[in-house]
């Protein structure tokens, strides 16, 4: 995880410009640099550098003596860079996968450059010849990146919106997504079901595998559910093949050592052998960390909040107490697999297949927001298996019928295409969807309800009926709406 910021055709001093660069530093703690663009008048770059792949050359921006006039700010993984590096003979400067970017741009254009990456990114590729600036996103903005212009001719584009200068006016993500090209050599007859079962094992335990590039230590996050169970297990697997010797640590949280994810995720690390970790937080921790979660996520949304607590509450456990920094997770599941509760709802399998498509155009703005921030926030890298281009396209073009849920189980098929592999227990194989915010909560009572509790007491009856008068936009509808945007508005 890195953090990339640009300014673009701005007078303002290069002491502000620093400032507004340095509100991502958190995203990448190893080191960081800020450079004037020889060639473009009143334009700044900074990168924020996580080491995960590449020495000294991998520190950006990134030119190349053969292409003087590209510069390369980039946030990512690209997982087929030898494989493109092989395919169009480019002779590499650095050992940064990121390298390959500026060889294809030169050769391809940016459109067709972002079409032949596999891996996660957000990057910036500056061209002085041509004059122009192009940014790039993932499909899923795995990786995330925010762009604002002006009427004056201003363009800043950052990691987060923090660090964007001109703060009034709309933000936006950036930019076209691209489909990314990618080769699979599967058996054949696709749609007889146990085959099809055989290659989402094979795709998925491909997606994990190449996830694991890098030169550091690998976690994974555990909450004892089919998502983050598989990931782990897959993880653990292909780190022994790999003949890591440290063992797999794994990393679940809940409000006492009897919450149902702290329980279920105990079985799955036994059954898995991984080092395993449980870390509580009380009420009072949770309050407390509520201010930097919503700085952090620069969102008042309910809905990102409430798991993302005990999440930040856990990355930060992990940064300062392990050696950690490349983090494993399962989210994007739900959506792709058709996990969430009113996937059963449907009316039809092609009515949940257009559900599933609409989640995955907006998970930008709710898990992979989660997952992104609160691992930046500590210097930690996250890494999503489930959200692998190969993987999701050729899930997602299974017929409808054969992905819609079954005998009132959701992620069926998933489910069923993992069953009798043993990779983990069968009653966590076929254990119920529980969101986050229930799955770590005590005594039947969720994290999110005890808050919501606690909040009734914090925030009397008048203060909440003066919310419509002080918000006449998005006005608060609970007062645990009202308290994150009283947050928010103080902060931003």
């Amino acid at each position: 995880m890195c953090g990339i910021w640009a300014l673009f055709g701005c007078d303002c001093s290069d002491l502000v410009r620093c400032k507004e660069a340095l509100k991502v530093a958190h995203r990448g703690p190893d080191s960081f640099q800020i450079n004037n663009l020889e060639g473009l008048k009143n334009s700044m770059v900074a990168f924020h550098r996580l080491h995960v792949v590449g020495g000294i050359g991998g520190m950006q921006p990134m030119i190349l003596k053969k292409y003087p006039h590209l510069s390369l700010l980039c946030n990512g993984e690209i997982y087929n860079y030898k494989t493109l590096q092989k395919e169009f003979d480019y002779l590499f400067q650095t050992d940064c996968d990121c390298e390959i970017i500026l060889h294809l741009y030169n050769e391809f254009g940016g459109k067709k450059a972002s079409q032949l990456l596999d891996g996660v990114f957000a990057f910036i590729v500056i061209d002085t010849k041509q004059n122009c600036v192009m940014l790039s996103r993932d499909s899923y903005g795995v990786r995330p990146l925010y762009y604002v212009t002006t009427k004056a001719g201003v363009l800043g584009a950052c990691s987060e919106v923090k660090g964007d200068h001109h703060s009034h006016v709309t933000l936006q993500t950036s930019a076209r997504i691209y489909t990314s090209r990618t080769r699979i050599s599967l058996w054949l007859n696709r749609l007889e079901e146990e085959t099809v079962k055989r290659n989402i094992r094979y795709l998925f335990s491909r997606a994990v595998d190449k996830r694991l590039m890098g030169s550091r230590r690998v976690g994974s996050l555990l909450s004892g559910g089919l998502d983050s169970s598989v990931v782990a297990a897959l993880t653990a697997q292909k780190l022994k093949e790999h003949g890591v010797a440290e063992p797999l640590q794994t990393f679940t949280i809940g409000m006492n050592s009897d919450s149902t994810d702290v329980i279920a995720a105990r079985k799955v690390a036994r059954h898995i052998g991984s080092e395993h970790h449980e870390i509580t937080f009380t009420l009072e921790e949770g309050m407390k960390a509520v201010k930097s979660v919503i700085f952090t996520l620069e969102t008042y949304d309910v809905l990102a909040i409430r798991p993302s607590v005990p999440m930040y509450i856990l990355c930060q456990h992990i940064s300062r107490n392990t050696n950690n920094i490349l983090i494993m997770t399962g989210e994007g599941a739900d959506e792709v697999a058709q996990g969430y509760l009113h996937f059963l709802e449907q009316p039809t399998p092609e009515d949940g297949h257009k559900e599933s498509m609409r989640q995955l155009q907006q998970i930008y703005m709710y898990d992979v927001l989660r997952i992104d921030r609160c691992t930046a926030a500590h210097g930690l890298e996250i890494r999503a298996p489930f959200l692998d281009h190969a993987f999701t396209s050729y899930y997602l073009n299974l017929p409808a019928d054969m992905r819609a849920p079954k005998n009132g189980i959701e992620k069926y098929f998933l489910r069923a295409a993992f069953a009798g592999a043993n990779l983990i227990p069968n009653n966590t194989l076929w254990r119920k969807k529980e969101g986050f915010s229930t799955g770590v909560g005590e005594e039947g009572t969720s994290w999110f309800e005890h808050l919501q509790q606690h909040l009734e007491g914090l925030i009397t009856n008048n203060e909440f009926a003066r919310a419509s008068q002080s918000y006449t936009h998005n006005t608060p509808r609970t007062k645990e709406e009202l308290f994150y945007r009283q947050i928010f508005e103080k902060k931003f």
